[in-house]
């Protein structure tokens, strides 16, 4: 019986091995992704921005806003991560998804930035 007990510990092990080991390849691969994209300048593609964990819809959603204003951005961001403060009552949950959804949005007006930077460079024909 102890065998069999310790043969299904020991085939557990391995399975959450493999599957941790696989997981960690893939965020190595989408970091990397990312990475490349970033150092292209170029605007990233819809399945790109998936990787990125969160959609400009859902981040635009999330902190309530319907431009990319950066004023107006900072702004519901503070104000949503400071009344969700686990320590005032808030949600940990909440204020990681509202981190989240200022970092994609601050990385759309990254992409913004250099493409119009581009746009600036290119001669005139």
């Amino acid at each position: 019986m102890a065998r069999y007990l310790a043969q299904i510990v020991v085939l557990g092990a391995q399975v959450l091995g493999r599957a941790f080991a696989l997981a960690l390849r893939q965020e190595f691969a989408a970091s990397r992704a990312m990475a490349e994209a970033r150092g292209r300048g170029r605007p990233l593609s819809a399945a790109e921005s998936r990787v990125a964990g969160i959609s400009l819809q859902e981040a635009k959603q999330i902190l309530n806003v319907s431009s990319l204003a950066p004023e107006e951005i900072q702004k519901n961001y503070e104000h949503l991560f400071k009344v969700n403060d686990k320590s005032l009552g808030g949600s940990f949950y909440v204020q990681s998804k509202v981190l989240r959804a200022k970092e994609r949005l601050d990385e759309e007006l990254w992409i913004q930035a250099q493409s119009q930077k581009e746009e600036e460079q290119k001669p005139e024909t």
